[in-house]
């Protein structure tokens, strides 16, 4: 998930748009905001979003599905139904505590920045906490208004293959260095007023969407990934 632009237009019929984000929330709710682009959603990123529910503690894991990141070129992402389905289809038969939403299109969001903004506003109460792996965390310091994300909401981050050395000492790493918080505090971590961020090891998931994507290609249109 990146951030939001414009602000929220009423669809035809006059209902607002925020009133289909596809989701119920209730004061005291622990939630964590899981945001991309899941081009396409893959075990990797199932793993993220388990880790950090169970070990957050999580009443609710809402995967975030961005209609477009503004960091990577249209040609190269399938179409928002499409990726909407591949997550359906990856958290199927995980319970109640995994939704998936299309906010973003729903509240006419761009950037993440702004999206975490109006889910906090039309949820007053609610804990969310904001879940990347450590892949995102590396380039965590291209998204629009990210320091500001870091003072919005408490930020899980889950250990992911290959970058996890690096995304620690990457410049969101450096610049929120003081306010980390040890894993043995993931627990508490939905009720730290940010910023404060935490490193969640675990694991490894070598699934990626990028070699899937390549995969795809490879075996030509026609056949599944």
């Amino acid at each position: 998930m990146w951030a939001a632009g414009p602000a929220p237009r009423a669809p035809p019929g006059g209902r607002p748009a925020a009133l289909r984000l596809g989701f119920s929330l209730t004061r005291g709710m622990r939630v964590g905001l899981y945001g991309g682009s899941f081009n396409p959603a893959h075990d990797g990123h199932l793993h993220v979003a388990e880790t950090a529910k169970r070990r957050l503690r999580l009443d609710r894991v809402i995967w975030l599905v961005s209609p477009q990141n503004p960091l990577k070129g249209r040609r190269e992402t399938a179409s928002l139904a499409e990726r909407l389905a591949g997550v359906r289809a990856i958290i199927r038969g995980r319970g109640p505590g995994m939704i998936v939403s299309a906010a973003e299109t729903a509240l006419g969001s761009t950037y993440t920045i702004d999206t975490l903004r109006a889910l906090k506003a039309r949820h007053p109460g609610v804990k969310f906490v904001w879940i990347m792996g450590a892949d995102s965390l590396a380039s965590f310091h291209r998204w629009k208004g990210w320091t500001q994300i870091m003072r919005e909401a408490p930020v899980a981050v889950v250990s992911r293959p290959w970058i996890s050395l690096k995304s620690r000492f990457s410049p969101a790493a450096t610049r929120f260095a003081r306010f980390r918080r040890p894993s043995r505090m993931a627990v508490r971590l939905a009720d730290i007023r940010p910023p404060a961020w935490i490193f969640l090891f675990g694991r490894f998931n070598f699934q990626s969407s990028t070699a899937l994507r390549a995969r795809q290609r490879e075996r030509g249109p026609g056949h599944a990934t």
